[in-house]
């Protein structure tokens, strides 16, 4: 078994102002419909949200890059962070296979300026 991790932090101002700036684009490259779905109901809140899962899935790729092969590719929308009916995150992978991954969990925290995500994998080995 091996464990990896992968953290990320972001400016919620920072996302804020991708999304104002272009919105069809930075939104539909990056979020999957349930994403953009679940960010949207949160009103004046959205952009913590949207900041969330982005740090989200940047900290997933770093807790995982490291175990894929270099023929394997994973894109924004690939990784999919969603809440179980507690509103504990979790991810979920979209129309990929990831070998060896046993497990995944992911934390994410939010403040008035930054959001953050940490992310465990368990690989068998």
């Amino acid at each position: 078994m091996k464990i990896t991790c992968g953290t990320d932090i972001i400016e919620i101002d920072r996302i804020r102002k991708s999304i104002d700036q272009d919105s069809k684009n930075f939104i539909n490259k990056i979020y999957t419909e349930n994403e953009i779905e679940y960010c949207e109901s949160k009103s004046s809140a959205k952009y913590q949200h949207y900041a969330a899962r982005f740090a989200a899935k940047e900290a997933i790729f770093k807790a995982i890059s490291n175990n894929l092969s270099n023929r394997f590719e994973l894109s924004w929308k690939d990784a999919e962070v969603i809440n179980d009916k507690n509103g504990r995150p979790r991810i979920e992978f979209i129309n990929k296979k990831i070998e060896h991954l046993r497990s995944i969990e992911i934390s994410i925290s939010h403040c008035r300026e930054y959001a953050t995500a940490n992310v465990v994998a368990v690989w068998d080995d």
